[in-house]
């Protein structure tokens, strides 16, 4: 079964953080990482830019419209996520929970089932 683990940023809460948590959560990222591509269920993981990086497209009566986005009062982002394939719902769960970002107060892991999948070695 494939899912996503999805981390959520908050700005206010990743700041809130001392300059050592936040190395702690980006040295467990280290450590997660090694752990799921070790057992073979680590499909890929990307992290993502800023969303002030990012662009909104939407086509208009056929013209593609380009704006900055996400909209500024959005106080959470998407911030990266693990791509993972492993035999249950109850071990993407168990994987989500040794994800850093779980243990922080104010962030969270999200984990979604993944229903389709294209492209090579998927």
């Amino acid at each position: 079964m494939k899912f996503l683990l999805i981390m959520h940023m908050n700005p206010a809460v990743w700041d809130g953080l001392t300059e050592a948590e936040r190395k702690a959560v980006m040295a467990g990222h280290e450590g997660f990482i090694t752990e799921v591509t070790e057992s073979g269920e680590l499909l890929g993981t990307q992290a993502l830019g800023d969303p002030s990086t990012s662009a909104v497209v939407r086509v208009r009566d056929g013209v593609p419209v380009v704006t900055d986005g996400p909209y500024a009062e959005v106080k959470e982002y998407l911030g990266g996520f693990y791509h993972i394939d492993v035999d249950s719902r109850e071990r993407a769960l168990e994987l989500a929970a040794k994800i850093p970002d779980a243990a922080v107060d104010g962030l969270g892991v999200e984990v979604r089932p993944v229903m389709f999948a294209a492209g090579p070695d998927l």
